[in-house]
């Protein structure tokens, strides 16, 4: 595991990801010269409907929300910041397996 410095360079709470059809949190972390992106998301419900051949429930897609609200919220109050624009520019550590991004967090030390 290796952990490298860096700062969130574009942040946005909306439709992207897989195949655009995901609702949440899109990040990109730059690192000196690297850059990683990130999401924190869940299928959009006016974009993908359920069906009875799905593996996951309206239930399981609505705790995903959850989830997603949470973890923004929990981004707000770690970069003492009160909306997701003001996220740019915020000092993060990444931690990387070879070249897998396996988490990161706000540098709430150097706030």
């Amino acid at each position: 595991m290796e952990k490298k410095l860096g700062k969130i360079e574009t942040v946005r709470f909306g439709i992207g990801g897989y195949q655009d059809a995901c609702i949440g949190l899109h990040v990109t972390l730059s690192m000196q010269s690297s850059g990683v992106a990130d999401s924190k998301s869940a299928w959009d419900a006016n974009k993908i409907k359920h069906s009875e051949h799905c593996k996951w429930t309206e239930e399981d897609r609505s705790k995903q929300y959850d989830e997603i609200m949470r973890y923004v919220s929990d981004l707000l109050h770690n970069a003492k910041v009160d909306s997701v624009d003001k996220l740019k520019g915020v000092p993060i550590e990444a931690t990387f397996d070879g070249m897998t991004l396996k988490e990161w967090r706000i540098l709430e030390e150097v706030l």
